[in-house]
């Protein structure tokens, strides 16, 4: 019964990481192309402070410790679908990391990329995602 409240938890954490990942870069979309030092840009500055400190990085921390927890009890470190997902997940959090790096850069009116790199970079979390989903759902490699 644990095991279920963890992975509801779990679930739901993963769902609002996800939807910060999945929106803040298309909000460096449209940053990328607002003149530094206006109210635009500013707003900008906000939104994305606010989406990493009140969303993203609370939902990042619930899903890993619910997420170690359903380890622990569920005994899941023994299985290779595991470890691709993990691997995922690390390739994931540093994604996150680089969000956040990013979103320094525009804090601090120092974005050097364009739009464009935005709109691709907002397609990695999207590609994880899927393989993290069919690494726990078909959990291929079983022995």
């Amino acid at each position: 019964m644990l095991y279920d409240w963890l992975k509801a938890f779990h679930i739901v954490s993963i769902i609002a990481w996800m939807a910060g990942m999945l929106y803040l870069p298309r909000l460096f979309v449209y940053h990328a192309d607002a003149e530094t030092g206006s109210s635009q840009s500013e707003t900008f500055k906000l939104m994305e402070r606010r989406l990493l400190k009140a969303i993203i990085n609370p939902a990042m921390m619930a899903a890993w410790i619910f997420g170690g927890l359903m380890v622990w009890l569920g005994h899941h470190w023994d299985q290779p679908w595991f470890w691709a997902k993990i691997t995922l997940v690390l390739v994931m959090q540093a994604v996150h990391g680089k969000l956040v790096a990013w979103q320094r850069d525009f804090e601090n009116d120092r974005n050097t990329r364009s739009q464009r790199f935005y709109r691709y970079a907002n397609e990695v979390p999207t590609v994880l995602m899927i393989g993290i989903v069919l690494l726990v759902v078909l959990k291929p490699f079983l022995s």
